[in-house]
């Protein structure tokens, strides 16, 4: 498994930066390669990805998420599996810190390819870049400030 990290800083209050994040289903907007995703329930989306050519759907379960803190997910399901965390720090009153960490187990020769290359760490840090462009020009979006605990504490990310 390949683990990516990467941080980026944002002109945007705490608050408005973690409720972006929350909605989902705009995703395709910054996420290079995300055709589609689909809020099932508060802990259930369903993604559609073109990759390289190669199409995969998969469902993603949040498994731990705390109002402008984090949101921890992993894959279940599809042939994509991965699992991962957003965690978001006020710096002050209108800059806040992202940082993104997956854990991506490739399958197949183009996504092994991929990853040897360092593709999917560059396309991360992409979708950051990209983020903090929305982010900082989106107005508010509301968002949700659920509370969602892990079943089994010890297996955050």
């Amino acid at each position: 498994m390949s683990t990516v990290k990467e941080t980026i800083e944002v002109e945007v209050p705490l608050r408005k930066a973690y409720d972006q994040w929350t909605q989902f289903e705009e995703f395709p907007r910054f996420m290079e390669g995300v055709d589609e995703v689909r809020q099932l329930d508060d802990r259930h989306n369903h993604w559609t990805t073109s990759i390289g050519g190669v199409r995969r759907e998969f469902d993603t379960e949040i498994v731990d998420q705390l109002a402008d803190d984090r949101i921890t997910w992993r894959s279940i399901g599809g042939d994509s599996e991965q699992r991962g965390s957003v965690r978001f720090e006020r710096l002050d009153d209108t800059h806040t810190r992202v940082e993104l960490t997956m854990d991506v187990q490739p399958s197949g020769v183009v996504e092994k390819g991929a990853d040897a290359l360092g593709v999917i760490d560059r396309r991360v840090k992409g979708d950051l870049r990209r983020f903090k462009d929305y982010v900082e020009s989106a107005g508010d979006s509301g968002g949700w400030r659920g509370r969602i605990r892990p079943e089994n504490p010890g297996t955050s990310l």
